[in-house]
């Protein structure tokens, strides 16, 4: 990530750990939109998970939208964030639209209109102290491939893992709010 973003991002995480989490929605769509814009995606386009109590699912922080929809069984077999919780992997996948996967949050409207598939997507783990409290993955949605953008890279990839990593300390207090 570009140092003015990950310091721009550190920050914000100093703000959210003084404050005990409380009330910081907008530090975190400052942090989405800083990460957004490192990708060359859409705000709506970065997803935060984290763990849910029971530890038996992940549910999501951002898309804000999608908090109500539901959480993601970290049994699932066809979810790609419960993969990469379970392995406690990065991965990119630049051919997402062939993969199965439920794609029920993808129809979920973010903005005013429907949402369009998920064409390419990365997604890493977000680990404290070795154990796994969320997910953030990064995506490029379109019609087509050609319509979402170029594909993801490793060096990209890496970044989005200091990412998870620096976002890491706060998912305690993200998954209060």
């Amino acid at each position: 990530m570009q140092s003015e973003y990950i310091g721009e991002l550190k920050k914000w995480m100093a703000t959210v750990s003084d404050s005990g989490g409380q009330g910081d929605f907008i530090g975190l769509t400052r942090a989405v939109e800083l990460i957004s814009r490192n990708f060359a995606v859409q705000p709506h386009e970065v997803a935060i998970f984290t763990l849910a109590p029971d530890e038996r699912f992940l549910q999501f922080v951002v898309p804000e939208a999608l908090k109500v929809v539901g959480m993601i069984p970290l049994s699932s077999t066809n979810s790609l964030a419960a993969r990469t919780a379970r392995e406690k992997r990065a991965e990119i996948i630049n051919h997402f639209a062939f993969v199965p996967h439920a794609s029920v949050f993808e129809a979920v409207p973010i903005a005013e209109e429907r949402g369009e598939p998920i064409q390419k997507i990365m997604s890493a783990p977000i680990v404290l102290d070795r154990k796994m409290v969320g997910v953030i993955q990064v995506s490029r949605k379109g019609k087509t491939a050609a319509d979402a953008g170029p594909d993801f890279t490793h060096p990209q990839l890496r970044e989005l893992k200091a990412i998870a990593d620096t976002l890491a300390e706060c998912m305690p207090l993200i998954g209060r709010n």
